[in-house]
């Protein structure tokens, strides 16, 4: 019954979902709430908390897409979602890769192509100062 990550790890302050509860709803701020038999008005089960940092590339990784605070981030700071610059919380959304996989791609030929170009005409003008040296 409690609220947990696709790991298996507790999710925000603890909260626990009664086990006869027929629907269970997350605002976009946070609040959790189920319906419960013999009740028509959902029942608040408590609210998820965001934090955010100073300088979140300070974080340190520790694997399974989790990370820990450390002194280059700077101490978390709480808030409800969708104050301070938070983000907002969806129900039922899965999100995605902010990466688009064909424009990095196409970035990386570019990239690669400049890069034999340089090496082309590094070499070309190391051959023509050889030559030059010989006469």
């Amino acid at each position: 019954g409690r609220l947990v990550t696709s790991g298996g790890l507790p999710v925000a302050n603890g909260i626990t979902i009664p086990p006869n509860a027929t629907n269970i709803s997350i605002s976009n701020d946070g609040a959790v709430s189920a319906t419960v038999p013999g009740n028509t008005q959902p029942q608040p089960l408590g609210n998820l908390a965001m934090s955010g940092f100073v300088n979140a590339g300070g974080l340190e990784p520790i694997g399974q897409n989790l990370f820990k605070e450390s002194a280059a981030s700077g101490q978390p700071q709480q808030g409800t979602p969708g104050t301070n610059g938070l983000g907002i919380i969806k129900q039922g959304f899965l999100e995605s890769s902010n990466v688009n996989v064909v424009e990095e791609l196409v970035n990386m030929i570019q990239t690669q192509r400049a890069y034999e170009m340089n090496s082309k005409a590094i070499s070309t003008t190391d051959q023509m100062l050889a030559k030059l040296s010989q006469l």
